[in-house]
């Protein structure tokens, strides 16, 4: 038997997540990538508590868009409810990822949005890094997996997924998304930097000013618009 479009989407799965762990932005096992297949019907995503160093496609657990499990022998990743309801509702979105990076989840901690203080940012991020709204001690309660990824998507109601493939879950941590799970990986790394370059800055001077929006808007459109050159 041929390889399969499932078999190469494992393969990608898994080569991200171990990416993850090689960039520096898991400890633990704090940490996961999927990727979704061309359908729109079947996710691969981490086992839940594996080691990135012992990951094998093979492991790579693959469910419907309801979370339930279709093939492997591992529980997948506690955050699957997450995963599995951003993409039923972001179209275009191929791969998300999502760690408890250091900086980043300082800012999901203190429940405060990056912001977009200089081109680094702007070339990634089309304005400041949002934040969603602490859950409910009964979203808690009941599907908190599902209703975390909720309310990301209610704090995406009039921003475009494509131009901020980012978020801050309050209190909890960051997720970030992409064409595929590769690039949902380069978002994070992104993420990361420049949650460490915002702090960084503030250290130094804790006025600093946002970036002005004109300069936000060359270098985001002139890497990532119509008529990108960069």
């Amino acid at each position: 038997m041929g390889v399969t479009m499932l078999d190469k989407l494992k393969e990608q799965v898994c080569q991200a997540n171990v990416d993850l762990a090689a960039c520096g932005l898991v400890t633990l096992t704090w940490g996961n990538v999927s990727g979704i297949n061309a359908d729109r019907d079947r996710v691969v995503i981490k086992p839940s508590g594996v080691p990135y160093e012992r990951l094998r496609p093979a492991d790579m657990v693959v469910v419907d868009l309801d979370g339930h499990v279709v093939e492997g022998e591992l529980r997948p990743s506690s955050d699957t409810p997450t995963h599995a309801l951003l993409y039923r509702h972001f179209a275009g979105v191929g791969g998300i990822t999502h760690t408890h990076s250091r900086h980043a989840t300082m800012f999901a901690q203190a429940r405060r949005e990056i912001p977009c203080l200089g081109t680094t940012h702007a070339d990634h991020f089309f304005g400041a890094v949002p934040v969603t709204r602490p859950l409910t001690d009964a979203e808690v309660e009941a599907e908190y997996e599902a209703n975390t990824g909720r309310v990301i998507v209610e704090r995406f109601a009039g921003l475009d997924p494509q131009a901020m493939p980012a978020v801050l879950v309050a209190g909890h941590a960051p997720f970030t998304w992409g064409k595929n799970a590769s690039d949902s990986v380069k978002n994070a790394v992104a993420l990361e930097a420049v949650a460490e370059m915002a702090l960084g800055t503030w250290i130094l001077d804790a006025r600093a000013p946002r970036l002005e929006d004109y300069v936000l808007d060359k270098h985001y459109q002139r890497k990532h618009g119509p008529h990108a050159y960069y």
